[in-house]
């Protein structure tokens, strides 16, 4: 894939004088422009665009679920969310999802963080794939803005797909924004009861900047998942996630702290402590490096709300300039950015210890690779109030063989630095 080549050519030129050469950056430019720049997967475009495989089939004009009947029946908790300014959250869409299984659809949310309803539908369409027979299956994937609506036809163990997307309109009307048409390239149901599928549409705009058709991944949770579970999750795990930090990639406990990279979850506590971005950014020229000095009361304050460690320890693991009584900070320049489409954690399992610590275990979905299970890790956490909690310790379990996280970047080295800016550095 583009991506990943370009993403692997990024990591080993980190050391090479190419890496500041126009090209390399306007290659990265239009790349960021086509997948996006946010951990969270890529919604389809709000642009109208209608495209249609010659290959793939065709579904009857008659619509299984009409966007008309389901607007309808979801009209009321559309116009409460409007109200209470609440559309996206999650109780309304547990809510909708809720409400559109108790009248007989198969709904699940963009997140995968509801239960799919009427799930036996699609275990039995699952099944008539493996046994080659006919069947149809619709699935409603509920999101902020609107809906997903997948139309599954299989024969002979082949699956064509339409999907449309639909967005609210003023009026809470569903109106189609999108609709492609493709053949299944890739069908599974996997182990940890997801349903995977992908294939490739032509778009004319996507074909000008990859000279390729347009991959479009999907995973579905099928299989119910314990409630408690996805609290400890939205509670301890996604805040953090892996989105440029290494909490979860990494071993390490509060005797050994290992590769633990600090400087990263300070960029991922502060915002979650003060409920703010950070406010050491990096310079607007990307061919400037910058080094704050963070006093040393408010790193350690960070830091300390979630690690059970002394200040001795944390500063033999970051750059403390005591002279100064501050840590020296490197915000992630350009270079340093991380792929924007990256697995994330789903807690599956949990045990409440005796000590009053939680361990958790860990998989790591990503639908960019169709893995349900891209790696899993067991991360002990201990709950301090009904708000506060620290991370004691995290055991990551890679699959058999040589398996390389790549959409992960570490930070630049010091000497990675000095090959990248120089002497062009900013100190503040």
């Amino acid at each position: 894939m583009l991506w990943e080549k370009i993403n692997r050519f990024w990591k080993a030129g980190l050391t090479e004088k190419n890496k500041k050469a126009p090209l390399f950056v306007m290659i990265m430019l239009i790349l960021f422009i086509v997948e996006g720049c946010s951990d969270r997967t890529p919604e389809v475009s709000d642009i109208e665009i209608t495209q249609q495989d010659s290959e793939a089939y065709s579904f009857d004009k008659k619509d299984s679920a009409s966007t008309e009947c389901i607007a309808e029946i979801l009209s009321d908790i559309y116009e409460e969310a409007v109200d209470t300014n609440t559309l996206g959250s999650l109780d309304m869409m547990r809510r909708m999802v809720a409400r559109l299984g108790e009248n007989g659809y198969v709904a699940v949310d963009s997140g995968n963080q509801i239960d799919m309803t009427q799930a036996e539908q699609a275990f039995d369409f699952c099944k008539a794939v493996d046994e080659k027979e006919m069947d149809e299956l619709t699935i409603i994937v509920v999101m902020e803005m609107g809906i997903r609506k997948f139309d599954l036809k299989t024969e002979d163990g082949n699956v064509n797909i339409v999907r449309g997307y639909y967005q609210y309109d003023q009026n809470g009307s569903l109106q189609n924004r999108s609709t492609v048409s493709y053949p299944a390239d890739f069908w599974q149901y996997t182990e940890e009861g997801y349903l995977i599928f992908e294939g490739s549409y032509f778009s004319d705009e996507n074909y000008i900047l990859t000279l390729s058709d347009t991959p479009e991944h999907t995973m579905l949770r099928v299989l119910p998942l314990d409630e408690k579970c996805r609290e400890y999750n939205r509670k301890y795990i996604l805040p953090v996630g892996y989105w440029q930090n290494n909490l979860f990639l990494c071993n390490w406990s509060e005797d050994d702290f290992g590769d633990l990279d600090f400087y990263d979850l300070f960029d991922r506590f502060y915002p979650m402590i003060y409920r703010q971005p950070v406010p050491y950014m990096s310079d607007e020229n990307l061919g400037v490096g910058v080094i704050y000095q963070v006093p040393e009361k408010l790193f350690e304050d960070v830091i300390g709300v979630y690690f059970n460690m002394d200040r001795a320890k944390l500063r033999s693991k970051t750059a403390y300039l005591s002279a100064l009584a501050a840590y020296e900070y490197r915000p992630r320049g350009f270079y340093e950015g991380q792929y924007p489409d990256i697995a994330y954690p789903e807690v599956v399992g949990y045990t409440e210890n005796e000590d009053g610590t939680v361990t958790l275990y860990i998989n790591a979905v990503y639908p960019h690779e169709n893995m349900s299970k891209e790696f899993s890790h067991t991360t002990v956490i201990r709950p301090l109030s009904e708000d506060s909690y620290q991370y004691v310790s995290n055991e990551i379990v890679l699959p058999e063989g040589e398996h390389d996280i790549w959409w992960h970047s570490n930070r630049l080295t010091k000497e990675e630095c000095k090959e990248v800016y120089g002497e062009n550095y900013i100190v503040e």
